[in-house]
């Protein structure tokens, strides 16, 4: 099973920015679709993004369109998320999540749909 670790996290002042990124082990990166979710205490793990195994059809929640930027270097084993415009309510804990098969092209903002999940990095937004 692939093995994912988060990096990036911080405390970021309201309208700030920051990258996360995941790193994978293995040389499979490229034959999985990827997610990104975030997690508060007490609440359901949350859909913020996902793309493709090939970095097309980038899709985001509602509460990030515009804000937040999904995107992935199959050679590098990498996944990112930008994150700009940075809100109080974006604090959570980020998670990079990655889902095997599938079809090439498509897309998963289900947290069932996904097979391997990082340990999380902590994002807090607060002046």
């Amino acid at each position: 099973q692939v093995q994912l670790v988060e990096s990036g996290g911080g405390l970021v002042e309201p309208g700030g920015s920051l990258r996360l990124s995941c790193a994978a082990s293995g040389r499979t990166f490229g034959s999985y679709a990827m997610g990104w979710f975030r997690q508060t205490p007490g609440k359901e793990r949350e859909f913020v993004a996902a793309i493709s195994r090939s970095g097309g059809s980038p899709y985001y929640a509602d509460s990030v369109k515009g804000r937040f930027t999904i995107s992935r270097d199959n050679a590098k084993n990498t996944g990112y998320l930008q994150m700009n415009s940075l809100k109080p309510e974006d604090t959570a804990v980020y998670l990079c999540a990655l889902r095997s098969g599938g079809s090439g092209g498509s897309v998963y903002p289900s947290p069932l749909h996904y097979d391997s999940w990082g340990q999380g990095t902590q994002v807090t937004v607060s002046s």
